[in-house]
């Protein structure tokens, strides 16, 4: 399945892990990449949704896995997975970021804290 919504393959994301949770010493579970301007923000299951926050704000329903190994698409806006081209590398958060992260700002008891 492909999207009518933009993705753009020439976009590098907007960093290694989720924006608004370094900027506010948060952490995240998984991370996920706007498809439209590169906006890498914190899962669904993460405490504070930063990924899908951005999409209500900006209009942005598709995001891709930041995540190493993975290459899927989702859209918000539609609920389903699609397919999707290569975007601009790098395609995930670096292999030696933990998952969850970022290092020394995850709180002992996270599994606790996750959005199920």
């Amino acid at each position: 399945m492909t999207s009518d919504a933009p993705i753009r393959t020439d976009i590098p994301p907007s960093g290694t892990g989720c924006a608004e949770c370094l900027g506010a010493g948060g952490w995240w579970f998984h991370l996920r990449r706007c498809a439209e301007c590169g906006h890498v923000g914190c899962c669904d299951s993460s405490p504070s949704q930063h990924a899908t926050g951005h999409w209500k704000e900006t209009g942005h329903p598709v995001v891709q896995s930041f995540e190493p190994g993975e290459d899927w698409f989702w859209n918000y806006q539609t609920g389903q997975g699609l397919s999707g081209p290569e975007l601009a590398p790098p395609a995930s958060r670096p292999d030696d970021q933990p998952a969850p992260g970022p290092a020394g700002s995850v709180p002992s008891d996270w599994t606790r804290r996750l959005n199920r």
